[in-house]
Order: structure tokens, then C-alpha cells, then sequence
């Protein structure tokens, strides 16, 4: 019924759901921008890319604010401001960021966000900043802005909306509800998904726990979280049969949101993502994620680079066996093409040859026909 509801709180893809998600959170302090519904895709050019029998590409890159971190976000600040607090903090890559400083501006309320100095991308703390954050940058990366957040956030009168929140990961189970429910209830072999901090993977393998607790699914999809080569902490641990997790100290990786060398929600991805659905794990190179984003953005679906990560890590687990090629899948792309626009001349240069777009040109053409169909041909 609700998702024929038009403008109103629980007409988006997150508070649909909202007995699954916080049933207690009085009606009139959700903080929405009609998160959610996000376009589910397929298409054949990805599919043979990947090698999957069947593939659909879930695009939270749709969201208000570009990115997945809004179905976790709009719970967070609701929470918060029902809580009675004025001021919203997060450490960020840059999507945590920009979702914050959205929602709290929507909300009324201040906005402060610890940003490293390095290795973000321009577009996402412009974006950041628009939205009226204070904007502190750090010296630290974002494990050392966790890190301080948990020690003087009370002291500062700050409510912390990263993914050590659980609201976050309450709000971010929407994802794979709203998946199962455009899929009528019958989800595919195979969840993959980027991991970063690891909520999305936390949040996925509980809302399918809940969702096969409650007879909505008959079974449990298997999961699989890719990390890239410089940041892959979580695939190390589990190759290495470990049940301790040993941090990157300085990850390094084109993919900035997965940038992240000591995530804080690994043990509940552990916990849900990969003991309960038998789920996997794998990293890919900087190289694998462009060459993945410039077929995910041929196909007109774009997305930045940790989004990437998903479909780059499916097509290397076909090709490794794990994955069979008559299995389907589903791919979360967790953050928008727009969302860092270096990264796109780093694709096309990766995965296009030179010349192909005019944008690649070396030279301008001049506008007769004659030189417009000789590039045309080139």
C-alpha cells in the first residue's frame, strides 16, 4: 500500500519499512527526502561482462544525496532529533559527509564533519559544504576520526551519525528490503556488494536474516563483500582463517569511499554477512575498479569507483569458480558517477581507448561534414 503513497514520511524506500526499521520513532520527527526507490537495472552488456546467467545492478547512487548512505542516514538524524540534540557530527570519505550535512540541514540543525586533508574527493566535500557543514579537515584519516569520535564526542555535545551508530545500519537494512520487494519476494543467488566501514554488509546480512525470519524470503542469498587491493582488511583476515581483524595502516586505493583500513563493523558483517548466508569475500586492483566503472557507465548506469568494486569483484569470483555462470546476482552500486569526476578521466583512460569521445580528443574538430564523419570513423 505505502508505495503507491505519494510525499508523505512513510512513502520513501527506507520508512516504508519502518515496523522493520525503529516501529517506536514517533512519525512527526523523520527527517526525509523520500530516500530510496532506486532504480533496480539490468543489462546484457554487464551481464557478459561478469559472466552470471543473470545480473541486476540496484543503483543507490539514486538517493538525494548520491549515495547508499542516505537509507542509513535519515534514521540516524530522526533518531537524533527525537533525542533532542542540535548538533550532528560524523568522521567521512565524503558520502557519510554529504548525507549528514543533507539531512541535518533539512532537520535545522548543525552540521559538523571531520574531513581528511587528503585522498577525498572535491566533489564530495563541496558538495558537503553546500549543504552549510562546518567542515573540519584532519591530519587523520577517517580510522583516526573514528577513533576520536568515540572518545570526545559527549564532551562536545556532538550526536555521532557514522555507522558506529546503530540506527545506521538499522536504516541501511531498506537496501536489501526494497531489493526483495521489487523482486517479488525471490532474491537472487548472490548479493555482492563494496565494503568500506563494512555497514552496508552489516546491514544487508541482518535485514535478510529478518527477512527470512519473518517468511518473506524462503532462503538466504549468499553475500559477498569486495574490497579493494589497498584497503582490504576484511578479505585478509577471512583468506588467513583469523577471527581477529589486523588494520591497514595506510590503505591506499582509487576508490575513496573504500579507503578505510580499520572498519568498525566488521564483526557484525562477520556475524551477518559472511557465517550467516555463507558468505565470501575478495579484493580487486585500482585497475579491475576502472576498468568495471567504464563498462558500468557505457551501459547508462554509472557510478563512482567503490561502486565498481562490486561488479569488478562478481566478474573476478566467476572467473575464480566461487561463483558459477549459472548463478544470478544482484550488484549494489553504492555512490554516484558525479560523486568524483577524477576518477572518470582515470576510467576512460583505463577502459576506452584514447579518441573515442571528443572529450579524449587531442584537438578540436572543425564543424563541416566532411571532419565530422572522419571522426566519426576514427
Amino acid at each position: 500500500m505505502r508505495r503507491a503513497d505519494r510525499h508523505t514520511p512513510l512513502s520513501g524506500g527506507v520508512w516504508r519499512y519502518k515496523e522493520l526499521i525503529h516501529p517506536s520513532l514517533p512519525i512527526e520527527h523523520i527527517v526525509t527526502k523520500y530516500e530510496g526507490n532506486t532504480g533496480l537495472y539490468e543489462h546484457e552488456l554487464l551481464r557478459r561482462y561478469t559472466g552470471v546467467r543473470r545480473l541486476w545492478l540496484k543503483a543507490q547512487s539514486e538517493n538525494p544525496s548520491g549515495s547508499f548512505k542516505d537509507n542509513g542516514m535519515t534514521v540516524a538524524v530522526s533518531h537524533g532529533l527525537w533525542l533532542g540534540w542540535e548538533r550532528f557530527a560524523c568522521t567521512s570519505t565524503g558520502n557519510t559527509s554529504s548525507s549528514m550535512a543533507m539531512y541535518a540541514a533539512l532537520a535545522g540543525k548543525e552540521a559538523v564533519v571531520f574531513l581528511p586533508a587528503a585522498g577525498v574527493s572535491l566533489n564530495k566535500s563541496l558538495q558537503t559544504e553546500a549543504y552549510g557543514a562546518r567542515l573540519l579537515r584532519t591530519e587523520g584519516g577517517y580510522d583516526e576520526g573514528i577513533r576520536f569520535l568515540e572518545q570526545y564526542a559527549g564532551q562536545l555535545g556532538l550526536y555521532v551519525c557514522n555507522s558506529i551508530n546503530p540506527l545506521r545500519i538499522e536504516g541501511q537494512k531498506s537496501i536489501v528490503f526494497e531489493l526483495a520487494h521489487d523482486l517479488r519476494w525471490k532474491l537472487p543467488d548472490w548479493i555482492v556488494l563494496p565494503g568500506g566501514a563494512l555497514s552496508n554488509a552489516s546491514a544487508l546480512g541482518k535485514g535478510l536474516e529478518e527477512l527470512h525470519r519473518i517468511g518473506l524470503i524462503e532462503s538466504l542469498p549468499r553475500v559477498a563483500v569486495i574490497q579493494a587491493q589497498g584497503a582490504s582488511p576484511f578479505h585478509a583476515m577471512l583468506r588467513s582463517e583469523r577471527r581477529q581483524l589486523h588494520p591497514v595502516l595506510s590503505p591506499d586505493t582509487v576508490a575513496s569511499a573504500l579507503n578505510i583500513g580499520n572498519p568498525p563493523n566488521w564483526p557484525k558483517a562477520l556475524r551477518y554477512a559472511i557465517e550467516r548466508t555463507g558468505g565470501v569475500t575478495a579484493s580487486v586492483s585500482d585497475e579491475d575498479i576502472l576498468a568495471a566503472k567504464s563498462v558500468i557507465d557505457r551501459s547508462g548506469i554509472g557510478c563512482e569507483p567503490a561502486s565498481a568494486a562490486a561488479v569488478a569483484g562478481l566478474r573476478k569470483l566467476v572467473a575464480d569458480g566461487t561463483i558459477g555462470p549459472d548463478e544470478t546476482a544482484a550488484c549494489i552500486l553504492t555512490g554516484h558517477l558525479l560523486k568524483d569526476t577524477e576518477a572518470i578521466v582515470k576510467s576512460l583512460s583505463a577502459g576506452i581507448p584514447a579518441g573515442r569521445y571528443p572529450a579524449a580528443a587531442a584537438t578540436a574538430i572543425r564543424l563541416d561534414a566532411e571532419h565530422v564523419a572522419r571522426a566519426l570513423q576514427a
